[in-house]
């Protein structure tokens, strides 16, 4: 099974080599996509060795990194892509357990509240916990899931998975029109357990969405539009550089 891990990042100036050191004992493959970082991050990337690099020139989003890391996926011939964080939250170790997982799956989703492990971290902040529970409920409720963590970016995609998806949302919103295509095209979705691991809690999302209240109503409409809105296929504006041949659509 050919796989590719992606970690979509934006100024992990603190935690980037150490990720990448250990991903390596998990993953050939490696695609980072540097969102705009305004950090260090670019000058480090470049003295990694064995990565292909997407590079957005500005911000745009999580959503809209994890659109690039599918769009290379798929152009690629992977046969299995696997997403994760670089703030230190994602564990490398448990990529295989992802990948032994997908084997009757075409997505696998980490889930934080699946059963709790021994790992040491500081305690969910109440808002998200909050939010993530009413959301995945509402998830469930709306469209007979089972999840119990909708927003976990550690994931396995199947890439014929992905080629039935069009991503849209580039925001942090992005998981939740995730899981109303996914429902819609009856793919088929597992859990795994992974650990809570939170080693910034006062980490923000950045302008109105860091008022609670305001990130929920954000989350509703993002799933109310999936629900409404014919998919449109985006188009991408990058910067590619790497080991690897870039896709056609890097410029």
């Amino acid at each position: 099974m050919k796989f590719l891990t992606a970690i979509p990042i934006y100024n992990e100036e603190r935690t980037l080599h150490e990720v990448l050191q250990e991903v390596r004992r998990y993953s050939l493959d490696i695609l980072v996509v540097n969102d705009g970082s305004t950090d260090r991050t670019a000058a480090m990337l470049a003295k990694e060795p064995g990565l292909t690099v997407i590079t957005h020139t500005a911000n745009r989003g999580y959503g809209a990194a994890l659109i690039s890391a599918y769009d290379y996926t798929l152009r690629h011939g992977y046969d299995v892509l696997v997403t994760m964080d670089c703030d230190g939250q994602h564990e490398p170790a448990r990529i295989p357990v992802l990948l032994e997982a997908i084997h009757d799956a075409d997505i696998v989703s980490g889930s934080r509240y699946l059963r709790d492990f021994r790992q040491t971290a500081l305690p969910t902040p109440a808002d998200r916990r909050h939010i993530n529970q009413t959301i995945t409920a509402e998830l469930n409720e709306t469209f007979g899931l089972q999840l119990t963590d909708s927003f976990c970016g550690f994931k396995a995609y199947r890439a014929s998975a992905l080629a039935q998806l069009h991503i849209t949302e580039t925001g942090w919103g992005m998981p939740l029109q995730l899981w109303v295509q996914a429902a819609q095209a009856g793919l088929r979705i597992k859990e795994i357990g992974v650990p809570r691991i939170y080693l910034d809690p006062n980490r923000a999302f950045g302008g109105v969405l860091d008022d609670a209240e305001q990130r929920l109503t954000y989350y509703r409409k993002i799933i109310a539009d999936a629900l409404v809105q014919p998919p449109d296929i985006s188009t991408h504006d990058f910067e590619c550089f790497g080991a690897f041949q870039p896709p056609r659509s890097c410029r």
